[in-house]
């Protein structure tokens, strides 16, 4: 088992002042030479930060939701791209607490190779695929020993430096009543590759490389699940959707936490030639600033809100996935536009590439591209709000 803070341990022993520090100050090398965060996810690892999710019976820090995605919101405040990348570690261990406490064993390993060290990463999006979790364009072969063999594609891919566990979904090519498969590969295993280059606009330092499967074997015991494809009410659609789009709409909250932050900052540190004063006292200013604030604050509840919902396990029925898309939509809208207000504030300068806001952003824009998209959010929308559309 890692070393590091004792099970009770809270974010503020996770994640220290002085730990925070680094990794900010690491953030734009790691953006400028567009190299992955290895030295951030080792200092997070050891800290206990991969481990906060898992119960303490399974030798965790035993964290709730909330908290995780507290954590997950200061780290992003900090280095979007770092926290981005174990984020997605942290929604695989948020969906296996999820499914152990519901009664499902097979799930357990993931809690307890995450205590031991282990990184999940997640092997789901594909080109193309607009189901996500309902359909993967992704083969599967099942063999006698109940090993699964996936050969296909993955897109975004992150932590693909240093994952040890790959979360794969594909589609048996038997068929079935649920031909999706749904298990973990070890690194270890022949068969997959890194695909191409991760040189993207923002979020760099999170390694979101492609991946190539050829008969990548999945051995039996990690076989996980196997689900119907199309929409449907299996738990592990829930335990990962949710997990996903909370943890998510954290991390791009602690992003608008930043901008508003230098937004401030630069309304202090700049002055206004016509005036002579600080254009913190600049009524458009103050108006521009306070906008953004308000919408930061109306998030803020809503994320807070609906993590506890999560955690408590309020029945919210047919509206569980609209709040989530809705939670994820605003996570992204709020924190372009705090992005926006403070680079208009913080003038010329900040269109230099070497300014943090530039790169904050370039990093927020991948917002655009994690489900549940715009458009498929306001189809879940519709749909609960005025029924389905008619053939």
């Amino acid at each position: 088992m890692t070393a590091g803070p004792a099970a009770g341990a809270g974010i503020a022993e996770v994640l220290d002042p002085a730990l925070l520090g680094r990794i900010r100050e690491r953030a734009a090398d790691f953006d400028a030479r567009n190299a992955f965060c290895h030295e951030d996810v080792e200092e997070l690892a050891a800290a206990g930060l991969l481990r906060g999710l898992v119960p303490v019976e399974h030798g965790g820090l035993g964290w709730d939701l909330p908290t995780a995605a507290a954590a997950q919101r200061l780290l992003a405040a900090h280095a979007p791209a770092t926290a981005l990348a174990v984020n997605m570690h942290q929604v695989w261990v948020a969906a296996a607490r999820r499914m152990v406490a519901g009664g499902h064993a097979e799930f357990v390993q993931v809690l307890d190779e995450a205590a031991a060290g282990e990184i999940f990463a997640f092997g789901i999006s594909e080109p193309g695929n607009d189901a996500v979790l309902f359909d993967s364009t992704t083969d599967v072969r099942t063999d006698a020993d109940g090993s699964a063999s996936f050969t296909g594609l993955k897109i975004f891919t992150s932590l693909t430096p240093v994952w040890t566990r790959l979360g794969l979904l594909g589609r048996d090519v038997d068929g079935g009543e649920t031909p999706l498969v749904v298990g973990f590969l070890p690194r270890s295993a022949e068969g997959w590759s890194p695909a191409g280059e991760w040189d993207a606009l923002g979020m760099r330092a999170s390694g979101s490389f492609a991946t190539a499967l050829d008969d990548a074997t999945v051995p039996a015991e990690r076989v996980v699940r196997r689900l119907p494809a199309g929409p449907n009410r299996d738990p592990l659609i829930f335990a990962i959707f949710s997990s996903f789009l909370g943890l998510l709409s954290a991390v791009y909250t602690g992003l608008g936490d930043r901008a508003l932050e230098l937004g401030a900052e630069h309304a202090a540190a700049r002055t206004a030639l016509t005036t002579g004063r600080a254009l913190a006292q600049d009524p458009d200013v103050r108006y521009r600033l306070a906008e953004a604030q308000l919408e930061q604050l109306a998030l803020d509840a809503q994320l807070r809100g609906t993590l506890t919902d999560l955690e408590s396990g309020v029945d919210h029925g047919e509206t569980w996935f609209p709040r989530l898309v809705s939670l994820r939509t605003r996570a992204t809208r709020t924190a372009r536009a705090a992005v926006d207000a403070a680079l208009q504030v913080g003038g010329g300068g900040q269109y230099a590439r070497t300014s943090e806001l530039s790169r904050l952003h370039r990093d927020v824009l991948a917002g655009i591209h994690h489900p549940s998209d715009d458009a498929s959010a306001h189809r879940t929308l519709a749909a609960q709000l005025l029924g389905p559309l008619e053939d």
